[in-house]
């Protein structure tokens, strides 16, 4: 049995981390850490919470005196860190804040858990997981290989940057210290319970609301799309089977430019129109309740400062030794994430603040000047 200390376990990975370990390892202890910034919401993981499958805790990273007390009274033995700052363009309007997050709030989480598993009484068995991002290693061009672990990084992005900060606190505390560590670097995740500044859900919720769909320059940028709950079994494999001190990239192996896969979507959304008359009557503004396609929202707008131009993730190590392989390809996993948002208007109305709106409308009014 484990005790898992899960940081950031409101936020998007983070409740499909806990949703996932709940269902899979139901007679572990769930204890979930979470200070509910904008990105961060209790009703991702309230049914957990109210069937008695985890505890919250409302906190910040940063403050070691709670956590010290978390890690003591609950016996922990593993930390997951999904706790971040985690949108590019946040950290370019407000770099400051994903430094004390992401490096600061890092480094004291790490530290609370020197001191905490060093007292004679710790448990036996122990485990630090930082859950990072590719963005750390910078931008490929179209015809280089994918990144491994022995790429160096060069971050572009003051959130890359801090997360880039993130990991090497990670090593230096495994290496100084002792401390029993795992990094997994993944690509971009996507599914349920994303917060809708991030491009999919964004694009999802502006078909339905009838608003435009921003698209970064050209819109030829490429990643490499992992489904969230590929993402969150391959954290469980490093955490079961790889020893302290690896590194694991994590990626989807599939890479396409961004304004392909926001054309997906607006497919996705006409076709479900098409075959829900009554989408139409709940989403009266949307293009397809209007008679129009979703792809005519799509907007060219000027493209971010310092955009990488394309990730691509080589998973060859995880999937070597761990057997770790993505299982959700990307035409499927738009399709259910789609139907997500479809399914789950209360979820999303209640996240989609007035601040966020607010957010987005800067942005954009920026991006056309």
């Amino acid at each position: 049995m484990k005790r898992l200390l899960v940081t950031g376990g409101a936020g998007f990975i983070g409740a499909n981390f806990c949703h996932y370990w709940a269902t899979t390892h139901a007679s572990d202890r769930l204890v979930v850490l979470d200070a509910l910034t904008y990105a961060g919401h209790l009703a991702s993981i309230a049914t957990l919470e109210a069937g008695g499958a985890l505890r919250f805790v409302h906190g910040d990273i940063g403050d070691g005196a709670l956590v010290t007390t978390l890690l003591e009274e609950e016996r922990i033995d593993t930390i997951v860190n999904f706790a971040a700052e985690s949108h590019v363009d946040r950290s370019i309007e407000d770099p400051a804040s994903f430094l004390k997050t992401n490096v600061l709030g890092c480094q004291a989480l790490l530290e609370a858990a020197r001191v905490a598993w060093q007292k004679p009484d710790a448990p036996s068995s122990r485990r630090f997981h930082h859950v990072s991002t590719d963005e750390v290693y910078g931008s490929l061009s179209p015809a280089e290989a994918g990144f491994t672990e022995r790429t160096p990084y060069a971050p572009n992005s003051p959130y890359a940057a801090s997360k880039a900060a993130a990991d090497h606190l990670v090593r230096a505390y495994s290496s100084t210290y002792g401390l029993p560590s795992t990094i997994s670097n993944c690509s971009n995740n996507y599914g349920p319970y994303q917060f809708p500044e991030k491009l999919l859900p964004l694009c999802i919720l502006n078909m339905l609301e009838g608003r435009v769909l921003p698209i970064y320059g050209d819109g030829l940028q490429i990643r490499d799309w992992l489904h969230v709950s590929d993402h969150c079994r391959a954290i469980d494999l490093i955490l079961q089977d790889s020893a302290p001190g690896e590194t694991w990239n994590v990626g989807g192996s599939t890479q396409d430019p961004n304004i392909a896969v926001v054309g997906m979507l607006c497919d996705l959304v006409d076709a479900a129109f098409t075959a829900q008359p009554g989408l139409a009557m709940r989403f009266p503004g949307s293009a397809a309740a209007r008679g129009k396609a979703s792809r005519s929202l799509m907007q060219h707008v000027r493209d971010r400062p310092g955009h990488d131009r394309r990730y691509a993730v080589d998973s060859g190590k995880i999937r070597q030794r761990l057997k770790f392989v993505a299982a959700t390809d990307l035409a499927a996993g738009l399709a259910q994430t789609v139907r997500w948002y479809l399914d789950n208007e209360s979820w999303w109305r209640s996240v989609a603040s007035g601040e966020y709106r607010q957010w987005y409308a800067r942005q954009y009014a920026a991006a056309r000047k």
